[in-house]
C-alpha cells in the first residue's frame, strides 16, 4: 500500500519560513512527478509547484520567487522551501505524486495534508 505522510507545517508570522517534506512508501517502482498544491478554505485546491524526475520545475505566479521545491528520486521524497510568506498562502498544503508501483500500474497519489497558517 502506498502512503504519502507530510509534515513540516505549522504557524508562522508573516515573512517568516517554513519547509514541508513528504516522503512516499510502499512497494514504488518509480516516480514520475511530485508536487504541492494547497487548498484555502471556501477555494479550490491549486497548484503550488511540481518537480519531474529530471528536476525540471514549474510554479504557480504567486509563489514563483519566494518558494524552491526539491526531491530526492533515491528516497521518493519532496520539500517544498516557503520563504517570505504571506497571509494569503495560509492554506492546507498536499502533497502529490505521479507512482508506478509494483506490478508497474501508474496512479496518483495524495497526502492527507498538512496546515500552513500564516498570520501575526
Amino acid at each position: 500500500q502506498v502512503q504519502l505522510v507530510e509534515s513540516g507545517g505549522g504557524l508562522v508570522q508573516p515573512g517568516g519560513s517554513l519547509r514541508l517534506s513528504c516522503a512516499a512508501s510502499g512497494s514504488i517502482y518509480s516516480a514520475y512527478a511530485m508536487g504541492w498544491y494547497r487548498q484555502a478554505p471556501g477555494k479550490q485546491r491549486e497548484l503550488v509547484a511540481s518537480i519531474t524526475s529530471n528536476g525540471w520545475t514549474n510554479y504557480a505566479d504567486s509563489v514563483q520567487g519566494r518558494f524552491t521545491i526539491s526531491r530526492d528520486n533515491a528516497k521518493n521524497t519532496v520539500s517544498l522551501r516557503m520563504n517570505s510568506l504571506k497571509p494569503e498562502d495560509t492554506a492546507v498544503y498536499y502533497c502529490n505524486a505521479d507512482l508506478v508501483t509494483s506490478g508497474y500500474f501508474r496512479n496518483t497519489y495524495w497526502g492527507q495534508g498538512t496546515q500552513v497558517t500564516v498570520s501575526v
